[in-house]
C-alpha cells in the first residue's frame, strides 16, 4: 500500500474511532492497525527527509553534492 492509501487508511480509522460507536474489541483492533499504519508513514517520511537532505546539499566549492536514491552513499 503506498503512503497516500495508507494516510487516508488511518483518517479512516481515526474517524470511526472519534465516532465512539464501535466495541472496545473493535477499538483495539482499530488502534493496532492504526499504529502500524502510523509507524509505516513516519517512517516513509523519514526517508523522504533524508533524500531532500542529501540532494540540498553543497560541498567545500559551493557545488549541489547528488547522492543516489539508493539510501547508500558511494
Amino acid at each position: 500500500m503506498d503512503f497516500e492509501k495508507k494516510l487516508n487508511r488511518l483518517e479512516e480509522i481515526v474517524g470511526k474511532m472519534e465516532k465512539g460507536d464501535v466495541s472496545l474489541e473493535e477499538s483495539l483492533k482499530f488502534f493496532e492497525e492504526g499504529v502500524k499504519l502510523s509507524r509505516e508513514c513516519n517512517a516513509k517520511l523519514t526517508e523522504a527527509e533524508l533524500k531532500v537532505k542529501k540532494l540540498m546539499s553543497i560541498d567545500k566549492d559551493g557545488n549541489p553534492v547528488t547522492v543516489p536514491f539508493s539510501g547508500e552513499e558511494k
